[in-house]
């Protein structure tokens, strides 16, 4: 009888006692804002000095495949505006870091190679370090060569994207910083 009153009273025990601690969970890590406010508008502002080269381009208006959505580019259902941001700025983050690598990727590759573009590829990775929510640094993914003859009208494209990108993420990150 004695060792089923130790078990009864061990069991009582066990129900008088508190449960253990369930794991903290990790912290969110949020970017900072005000350094994505920062580095959006300075690549802003670098984009606007990236001279073409050939002026022609500048005046013609050229037609865009827009396979699958890429480039990718931030559309109204990527929850970027200021109130859902304020909840859940994920599904954003993910298109904005998801463009920036893009756009890093094609800053080094062949279209680039006659015109490099530095200042612009190191302000993309500083903001992408401040968007990558622990993701790591990302890989650069080698782009598919472009023909010689194809590399401008490509380049141009290239900026134009970027500069339509650049000007939405800084208005996400403006709205943001607060």
């Amino acid at each position: 009888m004695a060792p089923l009153r130790r078990l009864c009273l061990c069991l009582c025990l066990a129900l008088l006692l508190p449960p253990p601690a369930a794991p903290a969970p990790a912290p969110v890590r949020h970017p900072d804002w005000a350094a994505c406010r920062i580095l959006s508008r300075e690549l802003s502002r670098l984009l606007a000095t990236v001279e073409e080269p050939y002026s022609a381009l500048e005046e013609m208006q050229l037609m865009e495949e827009d396979p699958q959505n890429w480039p990718p580019r931030i559309r109204c259902s990527d929850a970027c505006d200021p109130l859902t941001l304020e909840t859940n700025n994920t599904h954003c983050l993910h298109r904005i870091r998801q463009a920036l690598q893009h756009y890093r990727d094609l800053l080094g590759s062949d279209i680039f190679r006659d015109q490099p573009q530095p200042r612009l590829e190191t302000t993309m990775e500083q903001l992408l370090r401040h968007v990558q929510e622990g993701h790591g640094r990302p890989p650069r993914h080698p782009m598919a060569p472009t023909k010689v003859w194809a590399q401008p009208i490509q380049r141009h494209l290239a900026l134009k994207r970027l500069r339509s990108f650049a000007a939405v993420m800084s208005r996400v990150f403006n709205h943001s910083a607060r």
